[in-house]
């Protein structure tokens, strides 16, 4: 197995030690936190519903939590850091990874929430098999969920990738392209858009779903359904500043949110494509119900 998580530093480290961390919380003692405001920023979608599950635990605790909505990958990060906001959740581990090393900032995880399926769509194929030599696949233009693209494209066995990329290969680390694929970098909000001009595009489950996508009937191919080779750097996070991932009431904001009932809401809201991520998360029955 290639070493996918080469190159995850103390973000990841701090990821992995937090597992469960907010899930061993209990619902806040009745007055805990009476009067207490938290803003939370995540990306305009299925988010907004899964969060409003939260912001209803919340507000019987006597909390108030104001989501803020994003429409992009770069603002919720420089809203964190500038202190417009307490709480992102928007991006999975090796995403805010590379956002701090580029940042130089410290923003870290306080809880897990799921794991994402990146799937590539396609107007024009019902399988790679049917890929032309010459093609242009279009992939997203940042360099966590680019990287991302590029991997499923060698698990799709496309293409092969330098094992020393890690989990953040570009185009350049392709080592091999037996079809002569070409590539079109773009804004992960705008693939769908681009979906008629392109062979086939890797988009983000949120976007794809916003844009009227269907996991299951839209997509050719599905990284989540190969674990085995996808990397747990594509874990999503409930991300603080670093100096505030140990505040009892961000830690209860991600209890709320790894509970049986946003469990469900990430069924309901994006037919099964997101999956809880915390420890000891709920599983989802035959008849799509949460099980605890």
């Amino acid at each position: 197995m290639k070493k996918w998580l080469k190159g995850l530093s103390v973000v990841g480290l701090a990821a992995s030690l937090l597992v469960g961390a907010a899930s061993s919380s209990t619902v806040a003692a009745q007055g805990e936190f009476d009067g207490e405001k938290v803003t939370v920023g995540i990306v305009s979608g299925p988010a907004e519903d899964v969060w409003q599950v939260v912001v209803d635990k919340a507000a019987a605790d006597g909390i108030e939590v104001e989501l803020i909505l994003f429409n992009d990958y770069v603002q919720p990060n420089i809203a964190l850091a500038d202190g417009s906001i307490d709480l992102n959740a928007f991006q999975h581990v090796a995403f805010l990874e590379n956002w701090n090393e580029a940042n130089e900032e410290d923003l870290s995880p306080v809880g897990f929430t799921f794991v994402s399926p990146m799937g590539a769509y396609s107007e024009k194929l019902t399988s790679f098999d049917e890929l032309e030599d010459g093609a242009t696949i279009a992939i997203p233009n940042d360099p966590t969920n680019g990287g991302r693209a590029i991997l499923g494209l060698e698990i799709a066995g496309l293409i092969e990738v330098d094992d020393e990329a890690g989990y953040l290969p570009t185009l350049d680390d392709i080592t091999d392209n037996p079809k002569n694929l070409e590539f079109h970098e773009l804004d992960a909000a705008q693939l769908p858009i681009i979906l008629p001009d392109v062979a086939a595009a890797f988009i983000n489950l949120n976007f794809a779903t916003d844009a009227g996508l269907s996991l299951t009937e839209d997509t050719i191919f599905v990284d989540a359904d190969h674990p085995e080779e996808l990397s747990e750097a594509y874990r999503n996070v409930i991300v603080a500043k670093g100096d505030n991932v140990d505040n009892p009431l961000y830690l209860q904001i991600a209890a709320y949110y790894q509970t049986v009932e946003v469990a469900q809401a990430l069924y309901d809201t994006t037919n099964n494509g997101d999956k809880p991520a915390w420890e000891n998360a709920p599983v989802i029955g035959e008849d799509g119900v949460v099980e605890e």
